[in-house]
C-alpha cells in the first residue's frame, strides 16, 4: 500500500484561478454555480471567445458580462478565489470607460422608453372598461 503523503508546499500555486471561481469571488455573481452555468450558455466572454469555467484566469484579460439589459466589460486587475467585502472585490477588475459610458446610454434609453410608454398608469375600472368597448365595437 502506498501512502501520499502531502506537505505544506504541495499546495496549488495562488496564481491559478479558476474563471468561475474569479467571476464568483468578483461578485458578478452570488454562487459559483450560477456563474458556471452563465459561462457555459455564453453570456460571458473571455478575450471575445466563449470559454469554459475552469479556464485560468490571466492579468490584463478583458471580460464581457451581460447581466440583464447591460453588458460590462472589465479587464482583470488583481486575482483571488475568496470572495470577500464589496469594496476588495472591486479591487479584482476594472470597468472600461467605454462600457461605463454604453451602459449610462443605454440606462438613459430605457428610462425615455417609460416615459413615452403608451401603457396607461394602472388599469380602467368598470365603467372605463365598457367606454372603451362601447368605442370598439361601434
Amino acid at each position: 500500500m502506498v501512502a501520499f503523503i502531502m506537505s505544506k508546499n504541495t499546495k496549488p500555486d495562488s496564481s491559478d484561478v479558476r474563471f468561475d471561481k474569479w467571476l464568483w469571488a468578483a461578485r458578478f455573481y452570488k454562487t459559483r454555480a450560477i456563474a458556471r452555468e452563465m459561462i457555459q450558455s455564453g453570456k460571458i466572454r473571455y478575450n471575445d471567445e466563449r470559454t469554459k469555467p475552469s479556464k485560468t484566469v490571466e492579468l490584463g484579460a478583458t471580460i464581457k458580462i451581460r447581466q440583464g439589459f447591460d453588458e460590462k466589460e472589465v479587464i482583470v486587475k488583481q486575482l483571488s478565489a475568496q470572495r470577500r467585502g464589496a469594496p476588495e472585490a472591486a479591487t479584482l477588475y476594472e470597468e472600461t470607460p467605454s462600457s461605463v459610458e454604453k451602459r449610462a446610454q443605454n440606462d438613459v434609453a430605457r428610462k425615455l422608453n417609460t416615459l413615452y410608454s403608451p401603457r396607461p398608469d394602472k388599469r380602467p375600472d368598470k365603467k372605463q372598461r365598457r367606454d372603451l368597448l362601447r368605442i370598439k365595437n361601434h
